[in-house]
């Protein structure tokens, strides 16, 4: 049987930024500020998937980020968005960026991650982030 875990993360989905640049004393250095809502996302992430254990091996990573629907909206737009694709930003990648980097102490290297699944969904309640992380069994063809 191959080792998984599932976590279901309450919140808004928060992407993962570009880096900023400062220079001092003419080096450049790069940072993200304190205060960016990736910071308590990521720390929301690790918190809930401690003491899940290491994989060793290559791994599927699932991501479903649910969104919220903006409350400026009418109950009627809600009613007809509730469920369906959210396509706009932020950007699935950059989710996935800040997802994997919380994740970071469950495998050696980010190279294991052999599979990679993003889902981006509008959502009638409050957001969350959906994350599924499994072993990958080498003898069976997943294509």
């Amino acid at each position: 049987m191959s080792k998984s875990f599932t976590l279901t993360i309450p919140g808004t989905p928060v992407a993962q930024p570009r880096h900023r640049i400062s220079t001092r004393g003419g080096f450049a250095k790069t940072y993200l500020p304190s205060d960016h809502p990736v910071h308590v996302y990521k720390q929301a992430i690790w918190l809930h998937s401690a003491g899940r254990g290491l994989f060793v091996g290559p791994v599927e990573v699932s991501i479903v980020a649910w969104f919220p629907m903006p409350s400026s909206w009418s109950q009627k737009k809600k009613r007809e968005h509730d469920l369906r694709w959210h396509a706009q930003k932020p950007d699935g990648d950059n989710i996935a960026k800040a997802v994997l980097d919380a994740l970071c102490e469950h495998w050696a290297d980010d190279c294991q991650v052999a599979w990679l699944t993003v889902r981006k969904r509008w959502y009638s309640g409050t957001g969350l982030t959906q994350i599924t992380v499994r072993e990958i069994q080498e003898d069976v063809g997943d294509e």
